[in-house]
């Protein structure tokens, strides 16, 4: 009898495995979207970037673009690159911009936002503080 018990209990914790944790969530920023890890800007990553800003411009010749931070993260599911900067098309200042690059979809470019009040928190809350502009007095 005792053997009995002794092999029920044996056979009994052979089916208990440790469960697997769980994945680990990334970091999120004030707003709940998960910070970046920052990349550089190579010549390729500048050129999706500048092309597709561009594309949103009244003046897309004259434009010259200032600082730009990248970073890459994965959001629900999909892996992107948010990119943030200033760009100036009228002569008259840099205006900020936000972005998204999806390189699963051929590194097609989305423009978020351009001149807005909303550009500065966006990019803060997604790990990119951009420096503030000088204004020219």
């Amino acid at each position: 009898m005792r053997k009995t018990i002794f092999l029920l209990s044996v056979a009994s914790l052979c089916g208990c495995v440790a469960a697997a944790p769980p994945p680990v969530e990334p970091i999120a920023g004030p707003s709940g979207n998960p910070l970046v890890d920052p990349v550089p800007i190579s010549l390729a990553l500048e050129e999706i970037i500048t092309a597709g800003v561009r594309q949103h411009l009244k003046n897309p010749l004259a434009a010259k673009f200032g600082t730009m931070l990248a970073g890459e993260r994965s959001l629900n599911g999909r892996h992107e690159i948010v990119v943030c900067g200033y760009v100036d098309d009228k002569g008259g200042g840099n205006e900020p911009f936000i972005g998204k690059i999806y390189p699963d979809a051929g590194n097609s470019f989305d423009l978020v936002a351009i001149n807005d009040v909303s550009v500065s928190g966006a990019c803060k809350a997604a790990g990119l503080a951009m420096p503030e502009l000088k204004s020219k007095a």
